[in-house]
């Protein structure tokens, strides 16, 4: 991405559709990545950290639903669903999720400019007056913008796996989440990943953040289940 420019993630499993996107965002002004399946999407995302995505409903392997939870779990970043999906329910499951505008194909250059350009004069606007969001109970602060991790005021060092595992955790706050949830949410591709994986993801955290007596750790293992974040006691 060149300096200054908005950056688009384009996650779209037809060629020709990414390359007239590309062509005419690019000639907009647009930084454009582009992803052709909804793993490769996901992994495109936590790299970039695009301005904007648009994503279609229909990719080959996740698709577009559990993308779009999955970008939700992670970010308040701008979502245009654009898909030959153009029933009322589905525009309505789409908003629902978290989408901030539903475009359906075949669709008008003229007009998909003109949605993004909306999305992005609502954004600054957004950005002007909500505060940043960080987590903070009085010990454990997270800054998700920032991607900074302090405890009892120490900034910690943390890896991007370590980061994502964290925020999952306390996003969901009291939701028990599985290992296979987990892969997901915090891995940058986890096809090919065995679910012990987390175990030793979580372990390794709980050591960082000086948790490693399992009774009084805020990350709980729930037997059988999986893992849920139940807070810091002060």
């Amino acid at each position: 991405m060149r300096h200054g420019e908005p950056s688009v993630l384009a996650i779209e499993d037809d060629s020709d559709i990414r390359d007239l996107l590309k062509a005419l965002l690019s000639r907009e002004g647009y930084s454009v990545e582009e992803a052709s399946t909804g793993r490769g999407g996901l992994k495109a995302f936590h790299q970039t950290r695009p301005d904007l995505v648009i994503l279609d409903l229909g990719l080959p392997d996740l698709d577009g639903w559990q993308v779009l939870e999955r970008i939700r779990d992670m970010s308040d970043v701008p979502v245009l669903v654009l898909t030959a999906r153009g029933a009322e329910r589905d525009k309505v499951r789409g908003l629902n999720a978290g989408a901030d505008d539903y475009l359906t194909k075949p669709f008008s250059r003229v007009e998909l400019l003109a949605r993004l350009q909306a999305i992005r004069r609502r954004q600054a606007a957004s950005a002007q007056k909500e505060p940043r969001f960080v987590y903070d109970d009085g010990r454990l602060t997270i800054d998700f913008e920032g991607q900074q991790v302090t405890l009892d005021g120490e900034l910690l060092v943390m890896t991007p796996t370590e980061f994502r595992l964290l925020s999952s955790l306390v996003r969901h706050a009291g939701q028990v989440l599985s290992p296979t949830q987990l892969l997901e949410l915090a891995w940058d591709d986890p096809s090919g990943l065995a679910p012990s994986r987390v175990k030793y993801a979580v372990l390794r955290l709980r050591k960082k953040l000086g948790w490693e007596d399992p009774s009084t750790s805020p990350i709980e293992t729930v037997r059988g289940f999986g893992y849920r974040y139940a807070g810091v006691q002060h």
